[in-house]
């Protein structure tokens, strides 16, 4: 065999290999390049911009398409909910929010929580719950149990001590009935008329020795003085009431019968009706003032500083520090009934709110050529050095049987 023929001979499958090699080679790199379409002039150039740049759109929805129908289904959507939210982190989570929260009252210099808490119970003492007594006041049982109660426990069972008792006498005899109304009472009282029925039935009620009193004297003459008496006589009749009051120990008597007036002594049905009277009147003052009365004292409080007083016995105080692990094993085991009952139906709403294929689509879409070609070949670098090493191997391999072929055909046929 000569050299030449030799020579042809290996040279055929190399290059074969060469060519097979590169070829590959520059088929994966126009996968992702040129990044951009190439124009001469004013016409584009095939096979640019490279196949994914130029598919992009459509590879993003089909890797959307994919992950959605078989990897991220509602099935397995509900199985990684559950394992997020399994009661221990749950329970984590939300003691450490809570302790996040204590300590942002603690260490908020600017007042905000304070006066975020302060609007709220002002809005709340102030606004919403005279709206909300003013519409519960329309019913006709409101607060009747509680009205009933009060009646029963206080009215009922109301009693003066002595001293009580004794201050009420002397308020009474001093303010409400004093010497000088007494006085013009008895003025009032001691008209001509009333002196003549008074002397007439006098005269016709006694019977012997007073029978000849009242006909002989009769009273008309001592009342029409005594009425007189207290007209000219203002100062002398105020003292001789004033007098007359402490003789007959007047303030004693009235202090024993307001000492002993009780509601229990009343009939059934009078206590039933005041009851019932009691409650009404209640009722309508609710309705008609007891929004203005709220308002009133909303309005007279310093919120700020009720809220500031709030948040520090909150924040400092031991029995909320040791509450927060009740608290937060109660919610996460509340939270955890609910998820058993309702997962499914919250994993179904959620997944269209959430748009994760849409949210798929708009990251691939976003992503750069170059990024895209980045992350692709970082994931099957090897794979696809492998294919352009197959191509090399089977250009050789082809060279081969070519030169294999021809010495065949130069030689034995």
């Amino acid at each position: 065999m000569a050299f030449s023929n030799l020579w042809l001979y290996i040279t055929t499958p190399v290059a074969c290999g060469i060519v097979g090699y590169f070829t590959n080679d520059l088929a994966i790199k126009m996968l992702f390049r040129p990044y951009k379409a190439w124009y001469i002039g004013g016409k584009k150039l095939p096979f640019t911009p490279g196949l994914i740049p130029r598919n992009q759109e459509r590879l993003a929805k089909n890797v959307s398409k994919t992950i959605m129908q078989s990897l991220l289904t509602p099935e397995e959507l509900q199985n990684l909910a559950r394992r997020l939210l399994e009661r221990e982190r749950v329970e984590a989570g939300i003691l450490w929010l809570l302790q996040m929260a204590i300590d942002q009252i603690k260490e908020d210099k600017e007042q905000k929580t304070t006066r975020i808490l302060a609007g709220i119970l002002k809005d709340l003492l102030g606004e919403s719950l005279p709206r909300l007594l003013k519409a519960l006041a329309r019913k006709e049982d409101f607060l009747e149990a509680q009205i009933d109660q009060i009646f029963d426990q206080i009215l009922l069972e109301f009693e003066l001590t002595d001293v009580q008792a004794s201050r009420l006498a002397d308020w009474l005899l001093q303010v409400v009935l004093p010497p000088d109304t007494i006085r013009l009472a008895i003025i009032d009282f001691l008209t001509d008329r009333t002196i003549q029925t008074i002397d007439e039935s006098f005269r016709e009620r006694t019977s012997g020795t007073y029978w000849v009193v009242a006909n002989l004297f009769g009273l008309r003459n001592s009342l029409t003085r005594l009425r007189t008496y207290c007209l000219d006589e203002k100062e002398a009749t105020n003292a001789r009431i004033r007098e007359l009051t402490q003789d007959l120990q007047v303030g004693d008597r009235i202090r024993k019968i307001v000492q002993n007036v009780s509601l229990q002594n009343l009939p059934i049905g009078t206590v039933r009706q005041l009851r019932k009277t009691t409650g009404d009147t209640v009722r309508q003052y609710i309705r008609t003032r007891g929004g203005e009365l709220l308002q009133g004292f909303s309005k007279s409080l310093d919120w700020e500083k009720i809220a500031s007083l709030l948040l520090s016995r909150l924040s400092n105080s031991q029995v909320m520090n040791s509450s927060l692990e009740v608290v937060s094993k109660e919610l996460a085991l509340l939270l955890e009934r609910y998820l058993e009952k309702d997962l499914e139906k919250i994993v179904a709403q959620t997944i269209p709110i959430l748009s994760i294929d849409q949210v798929i689509i708009d990251r691939i879409k976003s992503t750069s050529p170059a990024d895209l070609e980045n992350a692709i070949e970082g994931i099957v670098k090897n794979e696809l050095q492998a294919i352009v090493i197959l191509g090399g191997i089977l250009g050789f391999t082809v060279g081969l049987l070519q030169d294999i072929l021809l010495y065949v055909n130069n030689n034995i046929l």
